[in-house]
């Protein structure tokens, strides 16, 4: 059973020989200085290059890390093409919004549509042909932003949260135009050749909105983004940062495949509350930056223990992560399959 025939699987429920071991990219950053190193291809050059963000993509996969491609390696594509200014970063700090875009909500015909042939856009698209092209046997994730973390990032966000609740009439408009060009751009790397769509929305959690915001405005645009997307897509993972407990029940109505989430939420506890989804996760990246390749194994297999279908990092790997962490998480679960560890 190759990669690609092994996540497929596993977002449909389907038994594998073990859980594929994977890092979508996008907010849920896959890339390390390790890894820059070895490769000899580094930030920010390859968040503008094609070629270059096909190729450290790629060898990724190719040292040991993950089961998968991913594109791109930041969460501000959406933003900037919106009208955020961003800057690029380094080697060790991803893109960032430096300006906001809109002022108030009251804004939202201000928005520029997203251009697929132009800018780091056109790049993204660009570099997952490149990856459709060379054959790999593993799966390529086109990645977006989520509707709120986008949102909040063409707008400065603490007026945004604010205006959710003060000026809703005008908040569902901007929301309604910012995900349908979230919808553009994830059509057009379906188009180009993903085979799965993350969606990662670190600013739509219910820590942050409350269990009522959430379900208005995280979930029901995730939602409507997922459902233009249900024709045309191998399968849809979604993250959403934070806590869990107070809104299990509102999750558990978003549309994706699979569900991701931070490792302050206990995979078994995740089990028992959340039926419906293929479980991801939630290798804590705290551990795989700071920790040994002995721990990281162990907890890779306690997620598989604990009910994860599919093994990754719970959120975005720090940059300084050493390689070695990286590969164990892929390393144990290989182990105990070999081994044949009860799960």
């Amino acid at each position: 059973m190759n990669e690609k025939e092994r996540l497929k699987k596993a977002l449909h429920h389907e038994k594998t020989d073990r859980p594929p071991c994977i890092c979508p990219g996008g907010m849920m950053n896959m890339i390390t200085t390790d890894l820059m190193d070895k490769s000899g291809i580094t930030w920010p050059e390859a968040h503008l290059n094609a070629e270059i963000m096909a190729d450290l993509a790629q060898a990724n996969y190719e040292n040991g890390c993950f089961e998968n491609v991913g594109v791109p390696f930041c969460m501000t594509i959406e933003a900037e093409s919106m009208g955020a200014k961003v800057t690029l970063g380094d080697r060790v700090h991803e893109p960032h919004v430096t300006e906001y875009a809109l002022h108030s909500v009251k804004e939202w015909e201000k928005i520029r549509p997203m251009d697929m042939n132009y800018g780091r856009v056109k790049v993204v698209l660009d570099a997952i042909r490149i990856l459709k092209s060379r054959n790999l046997d593993v799966p390529i994730i086109g990645n977006i932003t989520g509707p709120v973390s986008t949102a909040s990032s063409v707008m400065e966000p603490v007026i945004f949260y604010k205006e959710l609740r003060k000026k809703k009439e005008d908040a569902h408009k901007y929301m309604e135009l910012v995900a349908d060009e979230i919808i553009r751009f994830a059509r057009a790397q379906i188009d180009a050749g993903a085979d799965i769509i993350a969606i990662s929305d670190p600013s739509g959690t219910g820590e942050i909105l409350g269990p009522k915001l959430f379900e208005e405005y995280a979930v029901h645009y995730i939602n409507r983004i997922i459902d233009h997307l249900q024709a045309e897509k191998m399968g849809v993972i979604v993250h959403i940062c934070g806590q869990m407990r107070n809104v299990y029940a509102q999750v558990e109505m978003i549309h994706s495949d699979v569900l991701s989430f931070d490792s302050c939420v206990a995979m078994s506890d995740a089990k028992k509350h959340l039926k419906k989804h293929v479980l991801m996760g939630n290798v804590s990246t705290w551990t795989l930056e700071f920790g040994n390749p002995e721990k990281v194994e162990q907890l890779a297999v306690k997620c598989w223990r604990d009910g994860s279908g599919i093994i990754s990092p719970a959120c975005g790997l720090g940059t300084k992560s050493p390689l070695t962490n990286i590969q164990a998480i892929r390393l144990g679960i290989r182990k105990a399959t070999e081994e044949k560890v009860e799960v």
